[in-house]
């Protein structure tokens, strides 16, 4: 069999050999640097740098603390309304803070953009104190978890990141987590994108200049001590292909943003050719390679040939072949996860009167297990990319939270 020389291959695996060779430089000149790119779609590794070396989490310690804050949210613990107290102990948190006073309470639904957009140290110790009872005690928690989600290299000694010795993790585990909060509770996700919030008159802006500044950006979280250096994990969506990634020890907030804008260009461009090799079936692709393309491509096929079919009413579906037919092409808008069928069916059926005429649509309640724990996921499918951002707009515009994600 003859080899084929294939140019934008070639091109691709010289671009990444480039960029391999620039961050290596960059590594030794920055003891503190680490990094990883990861497909969030398959889980590729596209990019990593010292990607398994302890380093100090900082602030992107609260993406743990608002996993388990969403976690208590899906199991109906808490919801957006619950007021939590304010001990003395959150009180005397140094900044970056809100200012809680002790006596004060805390709305959920303020405590959200707090940790994201101000990263306020004291917000994360109401959470944890209102989760756990003491912050020591949801730190036992925090890494209780880290090891359910396999960071297996991540410890965390409180809910902030504020400087302490024990408290480390990787730029991998963090990814983990990344992706993670995304695909575990993506009804919350929209809130690692908001740029700014107002509490009590005062108004906070994001640090994450990331959203506001690169395309394709939606989310995540940033992080800084001195300890650390500049910290960011990010998510984007470009070209249909989305990344999480996670830049560590950056010198300036700067230089760090500069450097996660390098690292996604590239691993998209890598992604997307790695992703138009497979679809091209090469002369290397087996039989069931060639198979597994010919079948997606038929259901592809079937799928757009079909009449849309109008939200309502909202169809329960759960996992079965035909479920899956459905849903493995396409973009939906997901809303939610809950812990029983009919909950999912109803806030299905809430989402479809809320967008009325404005879209057409398939609703469908799969079964997912997350954390060992049997949930039903809410989604209106059978949307094209663009169709599925309005009607995700729309419905965040009514205050309801959704995501859109690719099926």
């Amino acid at each position: 069999m003859f080899a084929v020389f294939r140019p934008g291959k070639a091109i691709a695996h010289l671009f990444g050999l480039l960029l391999l060779v620039t961050l290596a430089g960059q590594a030794q000149a920055n003891p503190r640097y680490a990094a990883i790119v990861i497909d969030a779609e398959n889980g590729t590794v596209l990019h990593a740098a010292n990607a398994d070396a302890s380093r100090y989490p900082a602030s992107l310690t609260k993406m743990m603390t608002l996993y388990l804050l969403f976690e208590a949210m899906e199991q109906g613990r808490m919801n957006l309304n619950t007021a939590m107290p304010v001990s003395a102990h959150a009180a005397s948190m140094p900044q970056t803070n809100i200012s809680l006073k002790k006596g004060d309470t805390l709305r959920v639904r303020d405590a959200i953009p707090a940790l994201i957009v101000r990263s306020a140290n004291d917000v994360a110790v109401v959470v944890a104190e209102a989760l756990a009872g003491s912050e020591s005690g949801f730190a036992r928690r925090m890494t209780a978890k880290a090891r359910e989600l396999k960071m297996y290299n991540t410890t965390f000694r409180n809910a902030s990141g504020l400087p302490d010795s024990q408290q480390i993790a990787t730029a991998r585990d963090l990814a983990t987590l990344s992706l993670r909060l995304m695909k575990d509770y993506p009804a919350y996700y929209h809130y690692f994108s908001t740029p700014s919030f107002t509490y009590k008159g005062r108004t906070y802006h994001s640090h994450n200049r990331m959203v506001q500044n690169l395309p394709g950006v939606d989310g995540m979280k940033t992080g800084y001590i001195r300890a650390s250096g500049f910290n960011v994990a990010t998510s984007a969506l470009r070209d249909d292909r989305r990344v999480v990634a996670v830049v560590m020890g950056g010198k300036t907030a700067q230089s760090r943003d500069q450097q996660m804008a390098s690292l996604i260009d590239r691993s998209i461009g890598r992604a997307t050719q790695v992703a138009r090799a497979s679809a091209g079936m090469t002369a290397t692709a087996t039989p069931t390679e060639v198979s597994t393309l010919a079948v997606r491509q038929a259901i592809k096929q079937s799928s757009q040939a079909q009449a849309p079919v109008r939200l309502s009413p909202v169809a329960r579906t759960l996992p079965t072949a035909q479920t899956m037919t459905d849903d493995s092409l396409g973009w939906a808008v997901q809303i939610g996860s809950f812990r029983m069928p009919e909950q999912a069916q109803s806030r299905a059926s809430d989402a479809a009167r809320r967008l009325g005429n404005l879209a057409q649509a398939r609703a469908a309640v799969t079964e997912v297990e997350i954390s060992n724990r049997k949930l039903f996921r809410a989604r209106l499918i059978g949307f094209e990319k663009q169709q599925a951002q309005n009607a995700c707009q729309h419905l965040s515009r009514q205050g309801m939270d959704c995501l859109v994600v690719r099926l």
